[in-house]
């Protein structure tokens, strides 16, 4: 099914608005749209009359115009009659924001609008979602404006069986600097799924990394899922929950969706080309580094710190992860020893981790990383970067930055966070170097690409 005008949609009838309710969701969606998206709009309410100086039509036939996308926030019971009625005025899909089909026990009202939207080729996101963000087109996320972090523009296309990971989400990624194409909250998923998820982001121009929640499959769609992911050729970030019996039965009662065996499918998952986290953090970590980098070959990399501490720990982790830390042969670090300054000269360490301990300058870290990426057996260097060292400048993000370009390789960087190392922060992440503030996230960030090699 074709989810363009869904999702970038020219015109939306949003059904549901209330006289006498300023929050319910169609009157939230309907405030959220009218000035700060580009679709024209129109308000149906079966009353008529008018709704803040803007017309309420009776139904599609007052309008006298073709309408994209029509957002349902009316009770369950007459959604399938106003699907119908949708269909026959031309309209191209629907989003059912409203709950009360199979999370409530509803299957057969589930199947009911299921059946109609197959029979007439119809999409439907939804029901029990949130719908779509895709700014600057259409976002039918209800909640008020000062309670919505609204999410940076960037390459990331979401999409989500829960509408509040969604949010929370959006939240996190939002905190991290990390920009997002469109998310798509699906809900009980009755038409669209994640498989049509996958194969819209995989066609999206906007997006270049796909990213995706969810907690089970209807029977063999598990199995189309797996198929539509070996031929995506983008980036996947999979975050998938129902790994306990205890969390199947609450998947069963969210949105009756079956978890399945969720040891099966990981080991699946392993001969694609995805990447599976077990975690929201490891979610944005894994979503962020292939924004940044992609797929690359990634099997060796050298640590440059100020600190040996952190430097021994990133070792742990890279080698946890099957991550080799290259070891530098000894005329290749006592060179490297030889160009730096002469203050570490007698105290660094130039094997690597290469640890140019806390008298390191600005020019130390550029030698040695440089010197890292001209190595043929590295292929990426995470620099442990540790803004209370002294002689560290706010410039040294740009100056890292410059070799990335030139060598093309990835650059990971890690800044503990506080207020204060803010100028740091923007510094790498506004010249294309991602930040982490957690060294194990950092490399996971390396074994997500490692992952995708291509």
């Amino acid at each position: 099914m074709n989810l363009k005008k869904l999702i970038e949609p020219k015109s939306m009838a949003i059904y549901g608005i209330s006289k006498s309710n300023p929050e319910h969701p169609a009157n939230i969606i309907f405030n959220k749209n009218r000035n700060h998206t580009t679709a024209r709009i129109y308000c149906i309410n079966p009353a008529g009359g008018e709704f803040r100086g803007e017309k309420l039509y009776r139904n599609l036939k007052e309008i006298g115009e073709h309408v994209d996308v029509a957002v349902l926030a009316i009770r369950s019971e007459i959604i399938p009659a106003t699907l119908l009625e949708c269909i026959e005025a031309g309209v191209s899909g629907a989003i059912i924001i409203s709950g009360g089909f199979s999370e409530a026990g509803r299957f057969d009202l589930q199947e009911q609008i299921r059946s109609i939207a197959l029979e007439h080729n119809f999409p439907i996101i939804g029901p029990n979602g949130l719908g779509v963000f895709s700014m600057p087109f259409i976002n039918t996320f209800f909640f008020p404006d000062e309670r919505f972090v609204k999410p940076l523009e960037g390459n990331i296309g979401l999409a989500s069986q829960s509408g509040g990971i969604m949010v929370d989400l959006m939240i996190r990624f939002t905190q991290e600097q990390i920009g997002l194409s469109r998310a798509l909250s699906i809900g009980n998923k009755a038409v669209i799924d994640e498989i049509d998820a996958l194969r819209f982001f995989n066609s999206d121009p906007r997006t270049d990394v796909i990213g995706i929640y969810f907690e089970g499959f209807e029977p063999m769609r598990g199995r189309e899922f797996i198929e539509e992911l070996k031929k995506t050729k983008k980036p996947v970030v999979l975050f998938k929950a129902g790994k306990t019996p205890s969390s199947a039965r609450a998947i069963s009662s969210h949105t009756a969706a079956i978890a399945g065996d969720y040891f099966i499918f990981s080991e699946i998952i392993k001969e694609t080309d995805a990447v599976e986290v077990t975690s929201e953090p490891d979610f944005l970590s894994a979503c962020e580094a292939l924004s940044y980098y992609g797929k690359r070959k990634l099997d060796s990399v050298a640590i440059i710190t100020a600190s040996g501490g952190h430097g021994v720990i990133a070792s742990d982790y890279f080698h946890q992860l099957g991550i080799n830390v290259a070891q530098l042969p000894r005329h290749e670090s006592d060179e490297l020893r030889d160009m730096s300054s002469v203050n570490i000269q007698a105290i660094a360490s130039f094997s690597n981790p290469i640890d140019l301990t806390g008298s390191t300058t600005d020019d130390d870290f550029i030698t040695a990383a440089r010197y890292a990426l001209q190595r043929d057996y590295i292929d990426g260097i995470f620099v442990l970067f540790l803004p209370f060292i002294p002689k560290i400048s706010s410039a040294l993000p740009w100056k890292l930055s410059r070799l990335r370009a030139e060598f093309d390789k990835p650059i990971i960087a890690y800044v503990p966070y506080i207020p204060k190392f803010g100028v740091f922060i923007e510094g790498f992440e506004a010249n294309g170097i991602p930040v982490t503030h957690s060294i194990d996230s950092a490399t996971k960030m390396f074994k997500a690409i490692k992952r995708n090699k291509g």
